[in-house]
């Protein structure tokens, strides 16, 4: 039987298409959530729709921090094996990005240009996207404390996602980190009839001694007893028991072995299942913390039955997304963009840096809708470890000011720190403080980061300012 022409999702779809090229010839931006909005508002069920019509299903990546990457990762290695792969990259995570993302790739009769989709959702719309796409596949990240004004506390998250969760198909398999004591909750919780694939990290040097303050997930949710840890990872991520004895890190399916971390120049490790390593991994993004990331990824491809060569492959020529990790040169000098938006996620950031030769340093803050109004994590992030930081530093931004001041609290001298507002004019600065031919790092929240790609497309040091967002 002939399906008939949905002449709604026609109509959305067409919407999405002009408003996308619109938007391009106007050079507003990049089309990544604009074409979607629209599309939404003439067929407000255009995901689910599309998602339906895909012939290999979807694959939904949430978390705090690394969603954006983990789903690239995971798109990239699915490509490899020979798949072609819808994927929001660009990090437009909410329904709107989403549409916008399917519509850019189906044709005007509803007709997805791939066979599988990888999309990552914000914490927040993580629960509408699970219900409206019915993914086959779920890999949960972690959960960090995050824009207190749009998601409330993390127990507020949590309880969020435990509903969508509920409501999930049998036969649906959930990929989650181990190490995260409120994703093995939210696994326990999750219906009967799915498949629980847990990932961790094994035994490996790069331990933290005791808790940070950032630290959120820190009680048993068993019995609200303080957790132990047999070894702390990132965060209040690792290998964490209960000490009455109720509760403990599942043992993973899939772990990191051999970790190695090779300094700004990205991690090598083992992936082991069971306690079996099959595969060897090196990519070019740094940080125990994209350990974590490259480790859900392949998880999730081999449960799939992506063979480990081909993880192996896609990782090794990985090349980062849109600001998380990614070097650009501007004046003969290299800048490394690392997206910093939480104190979890900036901490890591920073432990990265601190570890490496030092290099000028920009922190751009903005508090604009996407950055989160309240900066307040600002107060909770562990700037005391640029205290003794041996390179210039310098702040830009809305929020210039605000981090100037927290810096100063953090014991860094008022003579180190150089305020720039104008962020093109900041990433002069850094740049011109590095020597001809080395290194300088910009931290930027999220808008900041739009914000360094525009002056650096002006400088022509990037060719587009989205071009390494959406997967053409």
């Amino acid at each position: 039987m002939t399906r008939l022409p949905d002449l709604r999702l026609a109509a959305a779809l067409a919407t999405a298409k002009g408003t996308y090229r619109a938007t391009q010839l106007l050079g507003r931006s990049g089309g990544t959530a604009l074409p979607g909005l629209a599309a939404e508002r003439v067929d407000p069920r255009l995901i689910g729709k599309l998602a339906a019509r895909l012939p290999e299903g979807v694959i939904v990546v949430a978390g705090t921090n690394g969603k954006t990457t983990t789903a690239r990762m995971l798109a990239d290695i699915l490509t490899t094996a020979g798949k072609t792969v819808l994927n929001n990259g660009a990090g437009s995570n909410l329904s709107r990005g989403i549409a916008a993302s399917f519509a850019r790739r189906s044709s005007l009769l509803g007709r997805p240009d791939a066979d599988i989709a990888v999309i990552e959702t914000d914490e927040g719309a993580f629960p509408a996207v699970v219900a409206a796409v019915r993914p086959h596949v779920i890999v949960l990240n972690n959960l960090f404390r995050d824009q207190l004004d749009r998601y409330g506390e993390l127990n507020s998250v949590a309880s969020r996602w435990k509903g969508a969760l509920a409501a999930i198909a049998p036969g649906t398999t959930l990929v989650f980190d181990a190490d995260d004591p409120t994703l093995c909750a939210l696994a326990e919780a999750a219906p009967p009839g799915i498949t629980r694939i847990p990932f961790g990290l094994g035994p490996h040097a790069y331990t933290l001694p005791e808790l940070t303050h950032a630290a959120d997930a820190v009680l048993c949710t068993k019995c609200g007893t303080p957790l132990a840890y047999h070894a702390l990872s990132v965060g209040h991520l690792g290998d964490w028991y209960c000490p009455t004895g109720d509760n403990a890190r599942p043992p993973p399916a899939f772990s990191a072995t051999n970790i190695r971390l090779l300094g700004m120049e990205g991690v090598a490790f083992s992936v082991s299942r069971g306690d079996v390593p099959f595969c060897d991994v090196t990519t070019s993004v740094p940080g125990l913390y994209n350990v974590y990331n490259a480790l859900g990824a392949s998880a999730a491809a081999v449960t799939l039955g992506v063979a480990p060569a081909t993880v192996t492959a896609a990782l090794r020529t990985f090349v980062a997304p849109f600001g998380r990790i990614e070097r650009v040169a501007l004046r003969g000098r290299r800048l490394t963009l690392a997206l910093i938006k939480n104190p979890t996620g900036a901490n890591e950031v920073l432990r990265l840096v601190t570890t490496a030769p030092p290099a000028p340093l920009l922190l751009c803050i903005n508090d604009l809708i996407a950055d989160g109004r309240d900066v307040s994590w600002l107060w909770d992030t562990d700037f005391e470890m640029l205290a003794d930081y041996a390179a210039p530093i310098s702040v830009s931004g809305i929020r210039a000011l605000d981090m100037a001041i927290r810096l100063k609290y953090a014991g860094v001298a008022e003579s180190r720190i150089t305020v720039v507002p104008d962020i093109a004019d900041a990433l002069v600065a850094v740049a011109e403080d590095a020597a001809a031919g080395s290194d300088a790092y910009v931290l930027p929240t999220y808008t900041a980061m739009l914000a360094v790609r525009e002056a650096l497309h002006t400088f022509g040091a990037l060719r587009d300012v989205w071009a390494t967002a959406e997967r053409r």
